[in-house]
């Protein structure tokens, strides 16, 4: 097997460990010639694979060895991705990636129908999706936006790779409307069976959910419901 895939897959593996929780804060690693000898590798192919675990601050090393890092790695928040949006045009952070799994016109909740001040009946976009770091799962979330907007961005409806990051954007350019206001709700609960799928978790395994309205004087223009596996940190600034 060639090296740089051997890296990755080694990467990866602890990568997954670490997040999900099963390799806990200050755990220790094998050694880097024990990891060798079980990947079958070089050991400085091993010696890459834990950079770039350190580079992601998820290890740290010592002259006693290698340790799974102390401080639990921070993920983007709802404010995170509106300042992206808005500087960036772009949605997710640098290196995360997302996979759509369902982009369609339903006739969404009744709950979700009076954010919008719909009437009950009228369809809404509702685009589901999973996003992470290489092969590791870090959100779960549905996010909905009402019906005209995807007469004006045709992408809403779209679950093609590539489309999904700086769609917010795209929505602000096409329907002349800016974000004003901004609100989150978050808890800590069990995930459930759909959660638990689309993260790789158990299912009652303990997550981070929220809620987010995105919206202007018009009303809102994006409405979020997410969930974060265990061993993530969000947070963000606010005025005083």
């Amino acid at each position: 097997m060639p090296a740089e895939k051997t890296f990755t897959r080694i990467t990866d593996h602890y990568r997954r460990l670490i997040l999900t929780g099963d390799l806990p804060a200050g755990a220790k690693l094998p050694t880097n010639k024990e990891l060798a000898t079980k990947w079958g590798v070089a050991v400085e192919t091993v010696r890459k694979a834990l950079s770039q675990l350190q580079v992601e601050e998820l290890i740290r090393t010592s002259p006693r060895g290698t340790f799974v890092a102390d401080e639990t790695p921070a993920t983007a928040s709802p404010a995170d991705r509106l300042a992206s949006v808005r500087n960036t045009m772009r949605t997710f952070m640098e290196g995360a990636t997302s996979i759509v799994t369902a982009a369609q016109l339903v006739l969404p909740p009744v709950y979700v129908a009076d954010l919008f001040d719909l009437d009950h009946g009228d369809q809404m976009v509702r685009r589901e999706y999973v996003a992470g770091r290489s092969s590791v799962r870090t959100l779960f979330a549905v996010d909905w936006f009402p019906a005209p907007f995807a007469v004006l961005v045709p992408d809403l409806l779209s679950t093609a790779p590539g489309k999904n990051d700086g769609l917010t954007a795209r929505v602000l350019e096409a329907t002349d409307r800016h974000i004003t206001t901004a609100r989150d709700d978050m808890h800590g609960r069990a995930a459930d069976a759909r959660e638990a799928s689309a993260l790789g978790l158990a299912i009652g395994a303990p997550i981070l959910a929220g809620a987010t309205r995105w919206g202007d004087g018009d009303g809102v223009i994006q409405y979020s419901e997410w969930c974060l596996p265990t061993r993530l940190t969000i947070g963000y600034e606010y005025g005083v």
